[in-house]
């Protein structure tokens, strides 16, 4: 039997995940969810007129966060979704270099009050993620252990260019692997 190996206030590498987020339509439905689904507390932070940053936590550490999407978001068409984070040491330089590498740049490098800096970034294939420069937030405070971030994974259309981009940006290597057919129900 192997023992978990547990990651507690670790630092983060550049090019290495460090952070989630769910963006939703129905933030008290979510966190509901998440937090009955895995056990999870949470810390409600207000962050402006009418909007709160939801923290998950367990056993007393982050494990990510929600927050109820801005109408604006919605009026766009973003869909409730997960946003995975890269740590980076400059999230101005790394969006620069993502830019050059075809990346398109959904939100400008911004301060996130004094907890880091970050950009929101959409690949040459269109997933999206963000990059995180941290300033007094690192990122998950809890990784690798049952109910907690542990694995990050781009299911795209066109794994040569998005393998050409993240190699060229986070300077990952790309390893392929054949996993079989991907196969659709039938009725």
């Amino acid at each position: 039997m192997t023992e978990a190996r547990m990651q507690e206030t670790p630092q983060y590498a550049p090019g290495t995940f460090c952070w989630v987020e769910l963006g939703t339509s129905d933030g008290e439905g979510a966190k509901k969810f998440y937090t009955e689904l895995f056990g999870w507390d949470f810390t409600d932070n207000p962050i402006g007129p009418g909007m709160v940053y939801t923290m998950l936590k367990q056993d007393g550490k982050d494990v990510g966060a929600l927050y109820q999407m801005p109408p604006d978001m919605a009026a766009m068409g973003i869909p409730p979704n997960w946003l995975s984070y890269v740590s980076v040491t400059s999230a101005d330089e790394s969006a620069a270099k993502a830019k050059e590498a075809g990346a398109t740049l959904m939100k400008e490098p911004f301060d996130v009050f004094t907890v880091g800096r970050m950009a929101v970034v959409q690949d040459p294939t269109g997933a999206v993620f963000a990059l995180w420069q941290a300033g007094t937030h690192s990122g998950v405070g809890l990784a690798n252990v049952p109910n907690s971030f542990c694995w990050n994974e781009l299911a795209t259309n066109d794994t040569a260019k998005a393998g050409d981009f993240y190699s060229t940006v986070f300077g990952w290597t790309k390893k392929v692997q054949q996993m079989g057919r991907w196969s659709t129900p039938r009725s």
